[in-house]
């Protein structure tokens, strides 16, 4: 199958899913990077402006994020709110410890923040929450359980990174957004590759079945075996079986 044909049926499958859960809308969390923009794009042209919702959630962001947000918005023409939890999240990280957590701990509580907000935007507009975790991300587990990975729907899943770069391109986003460095932006100079110590190329060859180099391939697989609680559904014991 064809990339743009696989576009289309991901449109599909979000116009159907959203209709047969009797919902009326979806709610995005927009940071102005490829992944986000793509399901924007993607959800935008299955259900129409007025059924998605997209915020920008503002907490500590690099500034230059939420002016891509908004550059994205302006480009889609989507429904955006900018939304500061700045305030917020120094206030809870007083609130849970006298201590100075260590830095990945407050990256994930920024994520969790987000998603916390986008599930109660979503509840009041009776709408489901859309992921933007993409193949590579999934298989390395290379996102905050319970942060983004909570998602009502994960559309791109399937997708490796260069195809939703190219998958952008074919929604008419710019050649400077597709081609952005990965980041999350959670903290200055942070970048997705130099945190999973991996490159997307590799990745993104590794899941095509490519040959790759050696360190890099123990890597990714070292990687996705120590993040397989993440994909998982919440463990359980066997059946009470009562007398």
């Amino acid at each position: 199958m064809k990339l743009e044909q696989y576009l289309k049926e991901i449109e599909s499958f979000l116009k159907d899913y959203l209709e047969s859960n009797h919902m009326d809308s979806y709610v995005l969390g927009l940071s102005g990077g490829v992944d986000s923009s793509l399901v924007a794009a993607i959800a935008r042209k299955a259900v129409g402006k007025d059924r998605l919702y997209c915020y920008a959630i503002d907490i500590e962001s690099n500034p230059q994020d939420i002016i891509d947000a908004k550059r994205v918005a302006k480009e889609l023409d989507l429904n955006l709110e900018v939304v500061n939890l700045t305030g917020t999240y120094h206030s809870y990280l007083k609130d849970l410890s006298d201590e100075d957590f260590i830095r990945l701990t407050k990256s994930n509580l920024k994520v969790r923040m987000r998603m916390v907000a986008l599930f109660a935007y979503a509840q009041e507009k009776k709408g489901l929450v859309l992921g933007t975790d993409n193949a590579d991300e999934r298989y390395v587990g290379y996102f905050t359980k319970y942060g983004d990975g909570a998602a009502d729907v994960l559309p791109i899943v399937h997708l490796t990174k260069n195809e939703v770069r190219d998958a952008a391109k074919m929604y008419g986003l710019s050649e400077i957004l597709a081609n952005r460095v990965p980041s999350a932006g959670l903290f200055e100079g942070q970048t997705d590759e130099k945190e999973m110590g991996i490159s997307y190329k590799d990745l993104d060859d590794f899941l095509l079945g490519k040959e790759i180099d050696p360190k890099s391939k123990e890597r990714i697989e070292y990687l996705h075996k120590i993040s397989e609680h993440k994909r998982k559904a919440i463990p359980e014991p066997i059946p009470f079986k009562r007398d």
